[in-house]
């Protein structure tokens, strides 16, 4: 018999912690890390990771997979990068407690907040399940390629206690609020991991109705923040217009008193100043060291979509002629298009005026939209913009967008950097990743599958921030951190994060000179046949999930370790 079921030689050990990487090697046995050391002795399975980077699995706090677990074994697109451990539950918003008269409006509010068509939700959800324990249960009868934990989505709670009362954001009663805290604390008791809501303007319903707890009142979020007090676990996760001038990091602070547990909350930067993130910092290091735990989750490139005729949006959609093209079959409606009456006329029209579309205006922001290429490049200089590149050819930037995304059998992409591209740069990403209190995430994977796919974040994060950027970079081992232990510990993760003898192999080898993005790709592979943009990448060599390999170079091995986490 051997020692060790897989030894790891060879490789730089970024152990996760923080501290500068080291070559060794790692055996494991039973799904954990026996042994870190030189020269190991021979295991069942030995992998050469000479050359290669050794970090703990990332774990991604912020995913949207809710109804793919129900479905799918495999958590693509995050699959593709590293991440070993999903949150899901996140702003509010998943499906469980559900009434089955409520199912509906579940889907509908998904669907807004999160871009996952109706039809592909409606067709994937088998709804096998009422309260949260029982969804809890679904998801535990299930193996994927990565472990998942799930909040409590206030939104869907709040629907089922109060009815159409909750979703007309209606205050709570007394005898609402103490609904609310006996099923969530029911919901701990059966290992959520705690409570997640959404505050912000930009959370609506397809039907355009802002998201049920939108509007909650302050009594509200401290009854709910009671309860992870009194059972002593579980983490409150928030969206919240911070960066308004009424709202504050200090109420967020308040929350996480009150609970004496962990708050984390959503934090980037808007594209033009005056700029509300340094104040934020500011507030983010005095709510700790006042003695709360509130913890800001970034994305580590812009907030940003993806624009073109065979996705959800693009510059053109709130155009009258568009519109009527818009329910066409793609290449009917790109022939279309093409036309160039059609085209005269689309560039003519306005944009909707209604001011509730707001994303119907940003879709016109030139300045900041960019050709991604096949090596997608997210940090381009403004002559490289639509409006540059136009100015340069002597023609409008509408008419640039609009040739761009007409080319080719599908239509060309574009990628609109809404925010976190203060002054079309990077550079006050950088400057908020270096905080203490900041970790990375916000990737939203299985989410905005129209629109987005920054579950790629942590392979951008590796090559851009550690690699590639001429100016700014960060030290590989403090990236790391803040994408394993950091996150581990938020979520109260004490058996995964670092690479320790005796915690969970959960374990990426990584070829960070071969690592790259691939350019986003359009799937139709979802319930119904549902569209979703899928980024891979290349340099993964390898990722481990409880000690099995579940990937090797991008490719799935069909190994499925991946289980429920019960906090």
């Amino acid at each position: 018999m051997t020692e060790f079921d897989l030894t790891i030689r060879n490789g730089l050990i970024v152990d996760g912690s923080g501290a500068e990487p080291y070559r060794g090697d790692i055996g494991i046995r039973e799904g954990l890390i026996a042994a870190i050391g030189d020269d190991l002795p021979a295991a069942a399975q030995d992998i050469d990771a000479s050359g290669l980077i050794v970090t703990p699995g990332f774990v991604d706090l912020h995913t949207h997979y809710d109804g793919q677990v129900t479905w799918e074994e495999r958590l693509t697109p995050s699959c593709y990068h590293g991440v070993t451990t999903a949150v899901i539950g996140n702003c509010g918003v998943g499906f469980a407690p559900c009434l089955p008269e409520r199912r509906d409006l579940l889907i509908r509010l998904m669907e807004g907040v999160e871009d996952i068509p109706y039809p592909v939700l409606a067709e994937g959800l088998p709804w096998t399940w009422t309260s949260f324990t029982d969804y809890l249960d679904v998801i535990a009868s299930r193996r994927y390629d990565m472990d998942v934990a799930a909040y409590v989505p206030h939104a869907a709670l709040r629907v089922h206690v109060m009815g159409e009362r909750g979703a007309a954001r209606e205050a709570a009663t007394a005898e609402d609020l103490a609904e609310m805290a006996h099923l969530l604390g029911e919901a701990l008791d059966a290992g959520a991991l705690g409570i997640a809501t959404s505050r912000t303007f930009f959370h609506r319903s397809s039907d355009g109705q802002a998201i049920p707890t939108y509007g909650a009142a302050d009594a509200e979020m401290l009854a709910l923040a009671r309860v992870l007090r009194e059972k002593g676990k579980g983490l409150f996760q928030i969206v919240e217009d911070v960066h308004l001038p009424d709202r504050s990091i200090a109420a967020l602070a308040e929350i996480a008193r009150e609970a004496q547990r962990p708050l984390t909350f959503s934090m980037g930067c808007s594209n033009s100043g005056p700029y509300a993130w340094p104040g934020l910092l500011e507030q983010l290091s005095a709510a700790n060291a006042g003695g709360a735990v509130v913890k800001a989750q970034l994305m580590p490139r812009a907030i940003g979509m993806l624009l073109g005729f065979e996705l959800t949006l693009n510059p053109f959609y709130t155009t009258a002629t568009y519109k009527q093209l818009s329910a066409l079959p793609l290449a009917e409606r790109l022939a279309r298009l093409r036309d160039p009456e059609v085209r005269a006329a689309i560039l003519a029209e306005p944009v909707d005026p209604d001011p509730a579309l707001v994303l119907g205006r940003m879709v016109r922001q030139f300045d900041t939209m960019f050709v991604l290429g096949e090596r997608p490049d997210y940090e381009q200089p403004p002559e490289r913009s639509i409006a540059g590149m136009a100015a340069s050819r002597g023609i409008s930037p509408e008419a640039l967008a609009y040739d761009l995304m007409t080319r080719g059998g599908s239509g060309g992409k574009l990628y609109l950097a809404m925010a976190n591209f203060a002054d079309g740069r990077l550079d006050a990403v950088g400057a908020m990743l270096d905080h203490p209190d900041v970790v990375l995430g916000l990737g939203d994977g299985g989410a905005h599958v129209g629109t987005i796919c920054d579950a790629s974040y942590s392979t951008f994060a590796l090559t851009h921030w550690v690699r590639d950027r001429p100016q700014g970079r960060k030290p590989l081992a403090d990236i790391v951190r803040r994408m394993t232990s950091a996150t581990a510990s938020i979520a109260g993760f004490d058996d995964r994060g670092l690479l320790r003898p005796g915690l969970r192999a959960d374990i990426n080898l990584i070829d960070l000179d071969a690592l790259a993005l691939r350019e986003p790709e359009l799937r139709y592979d979802l319930p119904g046949g549902g569209r979703r943009l899928i980024q891979r990448a290349d340099g993964y060599r390898a990722t481990i999930v409880r000690g099995e390999v579940v990937s090797r170079d991008g490719e799935p091995s069909g190994a499925r370790p991946g289980r429920l986490i019960r906090a």
